[in-house]
């Protein structure tokens, strides 16, 4: 039976000369959803109902070039012989620290450049950036890669899972921790928890420090059973990174409230969007109009 089983096809379809990976189709569905959530938040908090669209069209691009550019430099042994396949994307090798770098850093630019508080906009994208990396690990799954070590086709069939994610899970001759699986569902599981702590009112950029504390504890813990890890002189960086990020949200955290950085709430809309203006130049139009 084992001969028999075949791996997904990583093709979703083809258009003519255009072949369209399942690994690029889900990634792209879960930063459609992620805009969707984000955008329907961001409205209900006063923002423009473009504002994340304008942002995705320069954040979207610098994350997949950070994240390709990441996971290139802790895998250049890979493609030193033949540096074009750097930018075979569609194959797989996209690092989320590398994403989250990139597009955090065109927000901050972006929101200084429109006047709108950073903070914000990040609290505002926090779970949807989690149920962005959710979708996203499908695409792992369709790759078959980011699995864990070597498990008995009886292990899988305990954890419940359907046959089309053990079989997927039967690589080289041997099954493999559905590792994808478990950081999708953990992120599941956090975009929830962050949709409640909405409710909660948490700190202006609380929100955001919370999803990247909760990402970083699944991501460090789940790195550990990872066969497949970029490397820094041998040492897991996705785990060095996880503990940095956590003990680092922790810090800024306690250091904003200490400092009276996050004295307003998450559901504060009272400012931090631009003033409005009654023509493009912005000049004011109230002034009294001479006498003749």
């Amino acid at each position: 039976m084992l001969a028999t089983i075949q791996p997904l096809n990583p093709v979703a379809f083809e258009l003519g000369p255009l072949t369209v990976y399942w690994y690029g189709l889900l990634i792209g569905v879960g930063a459609a959803l992620a805009y969707l959530l984000a955008n329907h938040e961001a409205k209900k908090r006063g923002f423009p109902k473009d504002m994340f669209a304008d942002l995705l069209i320069f954040a979207v691009p610098a994350a997949i070039v950070g994240a390709r550019l990441y996971y290139v430099i802790f895998r250049w042994e890979h493609y030193a012989h033949d540096p074009i396949k750097a930018f075979a994307i569609w194959e797989g090798g996209l690092a989320i620290h590398g994403a989250l770098i990139g597009a955090v850093v065109v927000a901050v630019i972006f929101a200084k450049k429109r006047g709108y508080s950073f903070w914000k906009i990040a609290d505002i994208a926090a779970p949807s950036i989690l149920l962005g990396q959710a979708i996203g690990r499908w695409g792992n799954f369709m790759n078959q890669e980011v699995y864990g070590g070597e498990v008995s086709r009886a292990f899988l069939e305990n954890l419940m899972l359907p046959e089309f994610i053990i079989n997927q899970m039967y690589i080289n001759g041997a099954y493999y921790h559905p590792t994808f699986l478990y950081e999708s569902l953990w992120n599941l599981l956090g975009v929830a928890f962050l949709l409640y702590l909405r409710r909660v009112n948490l700190r202006r950029g609380e929100m955001f420090i919370t999803y990247a504390i909760w990402y970083s504890v699944g991501r460090g813990v789940i790195e550990m059973i990872r066969t497949d890890n970029l490397l820094f002189f041998g040492i897991r960086t996705a785990v060095v990174v996880s503990i940095i990020t956590i003990i680092g949200g922790i810090i800024l955290a306690i250091y904003r409230r200490q400092k009276g950085l996050a004295d307003k709430r998450y559901l504060d809309d009272d400012d931090q969007l631009p003033p409005k203006s009654s023509n493009s130049s912005g000049k004011k139009t109230n002034k009294k109009k001479k006498k003749k």
